[in-house]
């Protein structure tokens, strides 16, 4: 876990075959992105790995000891798949323990003839785990010292967030900004260059897309500190004028933002 001088960061681990096959398509990556930047932790890292303990503990080893705080989802349901509580255990190197408050959780919430081992299954978590509330469907996710183990069903996962975002520590709200310019990627890139050199605390992206068989590039400005984002935004505006480069409208087209 990274020291508290300095920048928080958070990293995401998507577990999931079903991810990888394409059978079901990731919407927590967005949302956690979106949120953590709202609270100053940027996303720095995600990955996705199949249901397989030795990957997912890799997995989640690497990227606890690298970012501040560590977010997984999917894979603590009641099926034979669902391995993400014994994988976390294993990475801490801790025992995979009934949690009696998860289990009275579950025996109240199903009723008595409903009540089986593969239900109780998920109040199985590494010792000492501390509970993450599940208003949706009451069976709780966990934590782990910097690691919080949330659900993969997005409606579930994003309930289970806004419970723990009280507790997480983040910096300055990082702010965006976006200029649209109406000219190709590779004919703007020194200008680019230039500018990102000049604000070394603002991270810029460009971004190509076509729009009525006319390239453009969206250009993303990205910072903590809103005065930089804001001059290096204003001095691309300014530069791209000056040589000619149209400038587009506040919407972005179809298909900007991608990077190709």
């Amino acid at each position: 876990m990274k020291s508290s001088e300095e920048a928080a960061t958070a990293a995401l681990v998507i577990i999931g075959n079903e991810i990888l096959s394409g059978r079901t398509v990731d919407a927590n990556l967005p949302y956690l992105a979106r949120e953590l930047n709202a609270l100053g932790i940027p996303l720095l890292e995600a990955r996705i790995v199949p249901d397989v303990e030795e990957r997912i503990v890799e997995a989640v080893n690497a990227c606890r000891r690298r970012h501040t705080y560590l977010f997984t989802t999917g894979g603590i349901g009641p099926t034979h798949d669902d391995i993400t509580a014994a994988s976390i255990a294993k990475a801490f190197g801790r025992r995979l323990v009934r949690h009696p408050e998860a289990e009275r959780r579950l025996r109240a919430y199903y009723p008595p003839e409903k009540i089986n081992a593969a239900r109780l299954k998920m109040a199985d978590m590494p010792e000492g785990a501390e509970l993450i509330d599940n208003p949706i469907s009451t069976a709780p996710g966990f934590r782990v010292e910097n690691v919080f183990v949330l659900a993969g069903i997005p409606r579930v996962m994003q309930a289970m967030f806004e419970g723990i975002r009280h507790r997480l520590e983040g910096g300055p709200p990082i702010v965006s900004r976006t200029v649209t310019l109406l000219a190709p990627e590779g004919d703007v890139a020194r200008l680019l260059a230039d500018i990102q050199d000049a604000f070394p605390t603002v991270e810029i992206g460009s971004y190509p897309f076509f729009t009525f068989a006319r390239p453009g590039t969206s250009v993303v400005f990205r910072s903590r500190d809103a005065a930089a984002c804001e001059a290096a935004s204003a001095r691309l505006e300014e530069t791209a004028r000056a040589r000619g480069i149209a400038i587009g409208g506040e919407e972005e087209p179809e298909g900007a933002g991608e990077k190709r």
